[in-house]
């Protein structure tokens, strides 16, 4: 599993013209992808570090501060680009494996008492932020 996370300002993911998410103050988007093999193990890991990782104001995390946190679904975070000029998704979990477990971590986070939103699994999505800092991590599990 793999996440990138993006300290923001704000942010808000819109969906068909409807916004389904969003947040004004500073928190977290998190683009999660899902890989072959991944499991509830890899989930706790990026639960944990979503959650816990200092890297908002004040070296505070998320939890610390209860900032909020949008997470997306980002297969494109397996493209393979080492051939070619067309990038491959084999890497990329499909649907019915790679949405369970977002969704896991969704449940995971809201379990910690964290504000999350979210995108629409497998829908054309605008996700706009303001990356605060810059800051952007990624994070592996």
């Amino acid at each position: 599993m793999r996440a990138v996370l993006q300290r923001a300002a704000r942010a808000s993911v819109t969906v068909n013209n409807e916004t389904v998410s969003q947040f004004d103050r500073q928190g977290i988007v998190a683009l999660v992808g899902v890989t072959h093999g991944d499991d509830q193990n890899d989930v706790d890991t990026i639960v944990r570090k979503i959650a816990e990782l200092r890297i908002l104001n004040d070296e505070t995390s998320a939890q610390d501060g209860d900032a909020p946190i949008i997470v997306v679904s980002q297969f494109t975070l397996y493209a393979d680009v080492r051939k070619g000029r067309r990038p491959s998704w084999n890497a990329a979990a499909k649907q019915p494996i790679a949405e369970p477990l977002v969704e896991a971590v969704v449940a995971g986070l809201r379990e910690r008492g964290l504000t999350v939103g979210t995108g629409v699994f497998g829908a054309h999505m605008d996700v706009e932020l303001i990356n605060d800092g810059p800051v952007t991590i990624i994070v592996d599990s």
